[in-house]
């Protein structure tokens, strides 16, 4: 059986430097969550992430314009230091390409990187450029920063609490649906349906959930915390699997944005299943304590954010079960995104 991106992980770094190596070194939390933490200045500590877009595999000419494929490799990796409950500070930007490549295609690829760093206050700071023998490879890597220990972990969840998300799932892969069937992308989103425009924008322009990480952060009450790259069913059980826990969807509390319900029902496809195996939409999904939910809901409001409770984590099984809108339980395969398997 092909493993996946998780156990490769797990297969190429397990045991190579010790915990008590890593922790001599100030590292705070390694390999295994969105961001690395580690000790930095007095009273604050380090996160950092990296993230890799692939022509070919992340995007192709006919989903994706250049400046889009910059901006959303920004956004992809300021996303995980949103799930962090981080502030993003500093960016790496490193771009193969073949020796083909038109100078107007990597101008338009910075355009995208600048324009995404400007919006969330990111500093570039270097990087690096080579050729590639074939496509296009943007890789980031963003430094932030967050109050000493107050770093959120997807380790953290705890038996009663309540699963959360900060936002509408499912439109980037539904948009994504769309332009692969449209086969040809146009130099603006107007040319295509009203319907489908904010799925366009969804995959292509994908808005990281910074503010709502700090207000998490902020008020004390997150255990867990994720951003969803890889659909809510990856995500969830990247949670369940870190905190050693079980969650249980709740399919009539998972809201279902207008356009995806209305685009859903014109291909005949169940906008449950671009929600749990889409992925793309960098909302946070997390956990924190029921009797603390409604408090963040009203937080959230006053704040111009959303906070949609779908779920609740359970202490009877290690497993992410949806209850559907009849009653039953079914598991959700642990299946999303998967760059060395399939989905």
């Amino acid at each position: 059986m092909q493993k996946g991106e998780f156990d490769l992980i797990r297969a190429w770094t397990s045991g190579r430097q010790s915990a008590a190596f890593q922790q001599a070194c100030g590292v705070v939390q390694g390999i295994g969550d969105d961001a690395a933490v580690t000790e930095w200045a007095a009273g604050t500590q380090m996160v950092a992430t990296c993230d890799t877009m692939v022509e070919d595999v992340h995007f192709k000419s006919i989903t994706m314009r250049d400046r889009d494929v910059g901006y959303k490799a920004m956004a992809s990796a300021v996303s995980d230091i949103a799930a962090m409950g981080a502030i993003p500070k500093y960016a790496l930007v490193s771009v193969s390409l073949p020796h083909q490549t038109e100078e107007k295609r990597l101008l338009d690829i910075y355009d995208g990187l600048y324009e995404c760093a400007s919006r969330w206050s990111v500093v570039i700071i270097g990087g690096d450029t080579t050729s590639s023998p074939a496509g296009i490879h943007c890789s980031v890597t963003v430094i932030g920063e967050v109050e000493a220990g107050k770093a959120l972990l997807r380790s953290s969840a705890k038996v009663g609490d309540v699963v959360f998300v900060t936002g509408m799932l499912g439109r980037s892969a539904a948009g994504l649906d769309f332009l692969l069937a449209q086969n040809k992308i146009s130099s603006e989103w107007d040319a295509f349906p009203d319907r489908v425009q904010k799925l366009i924008e969804a995959h292509c322009r994908p808005s990281p959930q910074i503010e709502a990480g700090l207000l998490l952060q902020k008020l004390g009450v997150c255990h867990a915390l994720n951003d969803v790259s890889d659909g809510l069913a990856s995500e969830a059980w990247e949670i369940v699997e870190a905190s050693g826990v079980g969650i249980d969807l709740v399919e009539d509390r998972i809201p279902v944005a207008e356009e995806l319900q209305s685009f859903a029902e014109n291909r005949r496809k169940d906008p449950l299943d671009y929600i749990l195996y889409g992925g793309e939409d960098y909302e946070l999904v997390g956990t924190m304590p029921a009797d603390k939910a409604i408090e963040a809901q009203l937080k959230f409001r006053e704040a111009g954010l959303e906070l949609h409770v779908i779920g609740y984590v359970n202490g009877e099984h290690r497993r992410v079960m949806l209850v559907q809108s009849s009653g039953a339980m079914t598991a959700v395969p642990k299946r999303g995104y998967n760059h060395f398997g399939e989905e």
